[in-house]
């Protein structure tokens, strides 16, 4: 939890701790330098970043609250829509140095919902604290019912994330290996990209299982062992 100190109790646990580093750019450069300004402090107050699924927009989110936190700052992530969670857990965030926000299109045409993010927005405002908002879609085209919102979520800079090239979909696997101390051959990355799903959280939870496989077996990946996570298995769990 990015905020432990702050003792506000909100139920939302990262499953990892995904990075700014981790994120390949590709052609969204200025929108993660964006992202790592306001995160450390010294950009927009308010960001906005839209784009279809695969692009990274959670991924960004939660690396922006870790890159406030390794500044010393206070920063949350907050999932909209999410089953369990409630409007309520937007009250006091105004005391967190940032606030991240993802999937506002959930919240669209549920009125208390966008109330408490339109209050919350103007309490972060007053308080000079920061905000990064991300959804499916830009906000002309989110189904909101509170005009006023609308008009916040054009305040500051808005960014379209946009999907990873081929030469960038190779470097993220590559990258993502190399991290683990697991370089793969050029076959065995061939074989992955010919035969696998290319999108890059299909691709990243592949590389955890051939890692977890390779070092359960003493082995380097081979493209017997990826064919056998490829499988999957119960002698994979």
């Amino acid at each position: 939890m990015f905020n432990a100190a702050l003792q506000l109790h909100l139920p939302i646990e990262l499953v990892s701790e995904p990075t700014l580093a981790e994120y390949l750019p590709g052609p969204n450069a200025e929108a993660v330098a964006a992202i790592r300004g306001t995160a450390i402090g010294g950009g927009e107050p308010f960001i906005f970043l839209f784009g279809p699924p695969e692009t990274g927009k959670s991924h960004l989110l939660q690396a922006a609250c870790l890159a406030a936190a390794q500044v010393g700052r206070q920063a949350h992530y907050i999932p909209l829509g999410r089953a369990g969670i409630e409007p309520d857990i937007l009250e006091s965030l105004e005391r967190l140095d940032l606030v991240a926000l993802d999937d506002v299109e959930r919240i669209a045409g549920a009125p208390i919902w966008e109330r408490a993010v339109f209050d919350l927005f103007n309490r972060l405002r007053e308080r000079r604290r920061a905000l990064i908002a991300a959804a499916s879609a830009p906000p002309d085209d989110l189904a909101l019912g509170l005009p006023d919102l609308r008009s916040r979520l054009h305040w500051g800079p808005r960014y379209r994330l946009l999907p990873l090239t081929e030469r960038d979909i190779e470097a993220l696997l590559c990258a993502a290996a190399r991290r683990r101390g697991m370089p793969l051959p050029a076959e065995v990355t061939r074989y992955i990209l010919t035969h696998h799903p290319r999108h890059p959280s299909a691709l990243l939870e592949l590389v955890a299982r051939i890692d977890s496989l390779s070092l359960r077996e003493q082995r380097p990946p081979t493209i017997p062992l990826v064919r056998r996570v490829m499988r999957g298995g119960e002698e994979l769990l």
